[in-house]
């Protein structure tokens, strides 16, 4: 009876396993306990209160040294200080965790480009781009920093990267002041000028409108204008108010009739300037699709060359670029994401990646044969 009533010793093995057990549940207490004093320190964030977050974020990396999230957040909170040094020693605690955090890279890029060290800016730019090569933001900054060290061509080439993989990078390079050695360059004027082709194909043809929408300087907007007018891309017309000779004119701009018939065009009208969206014309969905069969020729080869260049056919917004955007939105950002891929891979990646990319070639051309495509709707300015 005496046995019954005396508590049993645990053996060694099952005081083994009692303390395993605690020490996961005070881990799984202690992970918890870090996401909240981490999501603490993203609401502190969100309200400003810079300070109150590296606090949350602190107490977060007590609890784990090892929390990435919470050392690149911590950085970022101390960059919004102006801390930039104090955020580049965070970027360095993260990154001795994960060196192949793309996002702590271009971070730390961005800290020493605000401390005006653009060459270490420069060099984590590029470690961000060799972890993530489609990271358009990373791209856009590389350029940025190569164009302020007065390393304008190669800039320039970081900031086409940069648009083939999101074509809004344009519209934001043409009204940033980073870029200010390089507006004198061909290739920046480019860009310029199909930032200004858009506006005009999106309704915005007057100067001012084109001033407003893309915040450039009006100098800029009329020299564009004239280039685009001398080369036979835009028309520029006059619009008469009231009676002469009280009466004004008004110049305003629009596409030249070949360039409206391949990329289509956008008209505003109404008191409240709705719009109305005209769809790609259906000779430029026919060259289209005479690319797209192009490209399965060139694919089922294994040409290279021959599938890059019909490749940025499709993606250039100043050839069918616009149009793909317009009516294919998500197949013009996977095959700029590819155009990327293959640029920096080569054959092996056009080799390995080839049924992938006959699969996306034939699901546009299959979009185009099922009848007519159009994204036409009223919709708000």
């Amino acid at each position: 009876m005496g046995n019954f009533l005396r508590r049993r010793t645990p053996n060694k093995d099952q005081s083994e396993v009692s303390a395993r057990s605690n020490e996961e549940e005070q881990l799984d207490i202690r992970d918890i306990q870090k996401i909240d004093q981490y999501k603490k320190g993203i609401s502190h964030m969100s309200d400003d209160k810079m300070e109150d977050a590296i606090r949350d974020f602190d107490l977060a990396l007590r609890l784990d040294p090892s929390y990435v999230d919470a050392w690149i957040k911590k950085g970022y909170a101390h960059f919004h200080l102006d801390e930039f040094t104090t955020a580049v020693s965070c970027y360095d605690k993260a990154l001795e965790i994960d060196i192949n955090n793309a996002e702590a890279w271009n971070l730390k890029g961005l800290a020493f480009y605000r401390l005006k060290n653009y060459e270490k800016a420069i060099q984590a730019c590029e470690n961000a781009i060799d972890f993530d090569p489609n990271d358009g933001m990373a791209w856009y900054n590389l350029a940025c920093y190569l164009v302020l060290s007065k390393n304008v061509g190669d800039g320039l080439e970081a900031l086409k990267r940069s648009i083939e993989i999101d074509i809004s990078f344009a519209r934001k390079a043409v009204r940033d002041r980073d870029f200010e050695y390089a507006r004198a360059e061909e290739g920046f004027r480019r860009i310029v000028e199909v930032v200004v082709l858009e506006a005009i194909r999106q309704g915005y043809n007057y100067p001012g409108k084109i001033v407003w929408i893309t915040s450039m300087d009006k100098e800029e907007v009329d020299y564009a204008l004239t280039r685009l007018t001398m080369n036979g891309l835009v028309v520029r017309r006059e619009q008469r108010y009231g009676y002469y000779p009280f009466g004004r004119r008004e110049e305003y701009y629009e596409l030249a009739k070949t360039i409206a018939e391949r990329v289509g065009s956008t008209k505003r009208t109404g008191l409240l300037h709705r719009t109305k969206t005209i769809s790609a014309p259906m000779q430029q969905l026919r060259d289209i699709s005479e690319v797209l069969g192009d490209a399965k020729m060139a694919l089922e080869k294994g040409d290279l060359e021959a599938t890059t260049n019909c490749f940025e056919l499709l993606i250039n917004p100043s050839k069918h670029g616009a149009a793909m955007i317009e009516q294919f939105f998500d197949d013009h950002r996977d095959l700029r994401l590819y155009q990327i891929r293959l640029k920096d891979r080569g054959l092996e990646y056009l080799n390995t990646h080839k049924t992938e990319l006959l699969e996306l070639v034939e699901n546009i051309d299959a979009k185009i044969r099922a009848g007519p495509v159009s994204s036409s709707q009223p919709k708000g300015q």
